[in-house]
């Protein structure tokens, strides 16, 4: 008849053909999801300096400062499907020299059963807002976004934008005082 090594075959490519349908049954219950919610995100302290960049040179390059305020509920984006968040406020804007510029200045990463309200209040960017230039002083059209990215039990890992963003403008002369 069948040796054991047959039937211990049989047997797990079977389970693992059961596995991978019911993972697929997973993916599918969630993926027409709706994951947008809104945040409410203000800028409450904006200050520009010009300092030497030892990392790549000693050039003078804009370095921008920012307190920020951030508001948002994300309770109900997570689902028997999701494990985590990962969320990151970014900043965008133009300058001469390039047409678009992104840089994140804040991310934290939020798991399933942690509190998923956030209400910041004066919170400092977690990253440095340099320019490799000086195209942040006086520069009128900086953009705030939060982004996330789900982080699944099975399936796609989607990058969702929050509905609503922040504009904001640095001033038009560098400050030297200490942040």
């Amino acid at each position: 008849m069948h040796s054991v090594l047959q039937r211990g075959n049989s047997i797990l490519a079977y389970a693992l053909s059961v596995l991978a349908v019911l993972t697929f049954c997973c993916f599918i219950s969630t993926v027409f999801l709706n994951y947008t919610t809104s945040a409410d995100i203000k800028t409450v302290k904006v200050v520009v300096k010009n300092v030497p960049d030892y990392s790549a040179s000693r050039e003078k390059n804009d370095l921008g400062f920012l307190t920020f305020d951030l508001k948002t509920d994300l309770t109900h984006l997570f689902n028997w499907n999701v494990k985590q968040l990962f969320l990151y406020l970014t900043a965008e804007y133009t300058t001469p020299k390039s047409e678009l510029n992104q840089v994140v200045l804040w991310d934290k990463i939020i798991l399933r059963g942690e509190n998923a309200v956030l209400d910041f209040k004066n919170m400092n960017t977690k990253y440095y807002f340099w320019d490799d230039g000086n195209g942040l002083k006086a520069n009128k059209n900086i953009t705030l976004t939060l982004s996330w990215n789900i982080i699944p039990n099975a399936g796609l890992l989607p990058n969702i934008f929050a509905s609503g963003s922040h504009s904001f403008q640095f001033p038009a002369e560098y400050t030297s005082s200490r942040m």
